[in-house]
């Protein structure tokens, strides 16, 4: 299958090294564009006032890999290749291995998961996938997880183009307790932002915060109470896998808000434009 690859880390990251190389040697064809510096918690940012640069790279991975390096974030490295590097649309859109979580509310945040998202948005299956540690390097158990999940896949397709975001615990491949289907969690940070001076005197701050996992997980208005989060089965060494959609539409707010009146409200305009006025 013809598989293209990105992530958040950057093109000297291990995690996609790992990743691109396992699936070379399981005989895909693999496509590597990802950023030329690490873009973490970029979000779904996209470049529109400064010019795109991508660089053929080489050395890096497999002999069989074809590589860019591309100067914008993420997102945009995946829109790039769909639009403008391929020939064809890939098969998956894969992003990661990122180096560490990224569950629960972390997929707001993460660059990551907008890479793998920006596949879906085109209609191709996409995954990410995270190595919940920031110190484990060790990114083979996670690889060949998603060498075989992709040719599951492939046997087994989604019905509809998804966005799955997996979560692979940092623990050797003996101690995976198995995969779960789990639903989106909860996870909040602790913000802090250091305040500092630089050399020439000025003020500056550094966002930094330490994450609050352990929140009460509530039910999901329409999956089923045993349907755990990803942030609670992580925590039991399973490999999480939460289906993702980019259609953020509130059902229990569409509702709410009709049941309010508030599409009956009375609509009364001055006449007066504002705008100008200091």
């Amino acid at each position: 299958m013809k598989l293209l690859i990105s992530n958040d880390d950057g093109i000297f990251a291990l995690g996609i090294k790992t990743l691109a190389d396992t699936l070379a040697l399981a005989g895909h064809e693999v496509i590597v564009v990802c950023p030329d510096r690490e873009r973490s918690a970029t979000g779904h940012g996209l470049t529109l006032h400064d010019p795109i640069r991508a660089e053929v790279v080489t050395g890096i991975f497999h002999h069989t890999v074809k590589a860019w390096s591309c100067s914008g974030t993420p997102a945009d490295c995946v829109k790039l290749a769909l639009g403008a590097l391929l020939d064809s649309f890939p098969d998956f859109v894969l992003s990661g291995i990122n180096h560490g979580a990224n569950l629960g509310t972390d997929v707001l945040y993460s660059g990551t998961v907008s890479a793998a998202m920006e596949g879906t948005i085109e209609g191709i299956p996409s995954i990410a996938f995270s190595l919940t540690s920031f110190s484990c390097k060790e990114f083979q158990p996670a690889a060949d997880f998603a060498k075989d999940l992709i040719a599951h896949l492939a046997q087994q397709p989604l019905a509809e183009a998804t966005l799955l975001n997996v979560n692979i615990p940092p623990v050797p491949a003996a101690q995976i307790a198995g995969v779960k289907i789990t639903r989106q969690g909860i996870r909040r940070y602790f913000d802090t932002f250091q305040k500092r001076v630089d050399p020439r005197g000025k003020t500056y701050y550094w966002l930094s915060g330490e994450v609050v996992q352990d929140l009460d997980q509530p039910e999901h208005l329409h999956l089923p109470p045993d349907i755990e989060t990803d942030v609670q089965a992580i925590k039991r060494n399973f490999i999480t896998i939460v289906p993702l959609q980019f259609n953020m539409t509130s059902t229990t707010g569409v509702f709410g808000l009709k049941d309010s009146g508030v599409e009956g409200l009375k609509i009364e305009f001055s006449g007066e434009d504002v705008s100008d006025k200091k």
